[in-house]
């Protein structure tokens, strides 16, 4: 499996859209790049982060609370910050900033609560290509995954909840990556759909299962394989 973008990108879920916005534009600070129409009422607002993409999908449809989620936290570097900043988006996500730089982050980490962090660790390395770079943090480009030990996590729910949902990883073929993951211990979410000429995309999940979307994506590799 071959990345075409040296960074992950992040999914949220959210029923409260400008409150969302005006978080993650004037607190945060992301620029907004466009809108995407999902279907069924759901509706992607997509920004930029140190060259990740922050979605915030805004459902129509009241979102449940009570679908878990492993995902318990972003770490974000900023450029203009003398010190962290702790923050909680308008439906709790926890939100740390950090200067450029600090903690090794240039980009973001993602923080990941794990039943097994020896699976979990496992599957990131040997499914999806991650570095292991010690003491829980995973790398892939710029990005880390922080893995946090918690035996008694209750499992993942639906990949529609609210909060911090799912991770991108950008991909050059997403059927023989998706076969990859689902030989390495991950299971199906979503079997392999093309969009258009846009997008060949699905879901795997890890062994919580946290929702990992394969995307192939025209744009990063010049055209969709013929199939």
């Amino acid at each position: 499996m071959r990345v075409t973008k040296p960074a992950i990108d992040i999914g949220l879920y959210t029923n409260r859209r400008q409150a969302q916005l005006d978080f993650w534009q004037g607190e945060v600070g992301l620029e907004f790049d466009h809108l995407g129409k999902l279907g069924g009422g759901v509706h992607q607002l997509r920004h930029h982060c140190n060259g990740s993409i922050l979605k915030v999908n805004h459902a129509r449809n009241s979102l449940s609370a009570a679908a878990p989620s492993g995902m318990v936290g972003l770490v974000i570097a900023r450029t203009d910050l003398a010190a962290p900043r702790e923050l909680r988006d308008p439906d709790g996500n926890a939100v740390r900033l950090v200067p450029m730089g600090a903690e090794d982050i240039r980009n973001l980490a993602l923080r990941l609560r794990a039943r097994d962090a020896v699976a979990s660790r496992d599957f990131y390395v040997e499914a999806l290509g991650f570095a292991d770079k010690g003491e829980g943090r995973l790398r892939l480009g710029e990005s880390e995954i922080w893995l946090e030990a918690d035996p008694a996590a209750p499992a993942v729910g639906a990949l529609a909840g609210l909060g911090l949902r799912y991770l991108t990883l950008q991909i050059d073929d997403c059927d023989s990556a998706h076969a990859r993951v689902l030989a390495g211990g991950g299971t199906e979410g979503r079997p392999p759909r093309t969009l258009g000429d846009v997008v060949r995309y699905s879901f795997v999940r890890d062994p919580d299962g946290n929702w990992i979307e394969l995307s192939e994506r025209a744009t990063l590799t010049g055209g969709l394989i013929a199939r």
